[in-house]
């Protein structure tokens, strides 16, 4: 397991990257449907897969392949698993007895439930309470597992004795998706509402594919992670405060191509 194939999350976790089919020329070979090496320069090629990403044109990008193998605590997997647009396979605690890996958050990693949020937390704990919580945590799962290898011990099946495991304990799993679906699990995932721990492993998926196709991400980047759209009365609001020859001159000193300008004017004002 090469070194700089890991990424360490949380306290006993990970994300390895296990192997990938493909790269930004992938990407490019698959638009044009042409297979030549050096049919045309990188400058040109990254024009094309900006052009790609600010237009949805989604297929070239499935052309390129991540299989990852995955340790993370159940509750982190559950919410990864609502993505269903993979290959998955995870360990089965019906065949495999769990080992005793369960996440423990450090007391200053625990969360105040929000008070707007009814989902999220918000805020750090006071320091007494946080460490009284941790404790808990710590105990209440070290009694669980406990609670499980008596239950195997006295001879039930490990598919019944598992019941009593709680969520925090790791689970292990592969995952194979194509890049137009894990990017779109990055943009999800990344967001700030999601919660911290699935972005930290969302962090170390971003890592490996950024290393990969960086001029794909450049443009994810640009067009899908940090942007946002306009609903019709937000677009309307615009167009209200703005007149076009401002926005077209704020956009040109932007720095946005001609092309670009035009896109962006079509988008607030029509063709």
């Amino acid at each position: 397991m090469a070194e700089s194939n890991v990424i360490k999350v949380l306290d006993k976790g990970f994300v390895r990257l296990v192997d990938v089919m493909g790269d930004d020329r992938r990407i490019v070979q698959a638009a044009r449907v042409s297979y030549g090496e050096g049919t045309k320069t990188v400058r040109e090629d990254a024009a094309l897969i900006d052009y790609l990403m600010r237009n949805r044109h989604t297929s070239p990008f499935e052309m390129v392949e991540f299989t990852f193998h995955v340790k993370a605590p159940i509750f982190v997997a559950r919410q990864w698993f609502r993505h269903r647009t993979a290959s998955v396979n995870e360990i089965s605690a019906r065949y495999s007895v769990l080992k005793d890996d369960y996440y423990e958050p450090a007391p200053e990693e625990l969360r105040a439930q929000s008070e707007v949020n009814k989902q999220a937390g918000e805020g750090p704990l006071p320091r007494a309470e946080a460490d009284r919580a941790a404790a808990l945590l710590a105990a209440a799962e070290r009694e669980a597992y406990a609670r499980y290898r008596e239950l195997l011990e006295l001879g039930v099946a490990r598919e019944q004795a598992r019941s009593v495991l709680p969520v925090g304990i790791y689970t292990e799993f592969y995952w194979k998706q194509d890049l137009h679906n894990l990017l779109h699990f990055l943009k999800l995932r990344l967001d700030h509402h999601a919660q911290a721990e699935i972005r930290a492993y969302a962090r170390a998926v971003a890592g490996f594919v950024q290393r990969q196709v960086p001029i794909a991400w450049s443009a994810f980047e640009e067009h899908v992670l940090n942007a946002v759209s306009l609903s019709r009365r937000e677009r309307e609001a615009l167009r209200g405060l703005l007149s076009r020859t401002e926005v077209e001159r704020a956009m040109t000193d932007a720095g946005l191509s001609k092309s670009r300008v035009r896109e962006a004017l079509e988008k607030i004002f029509g063709s």
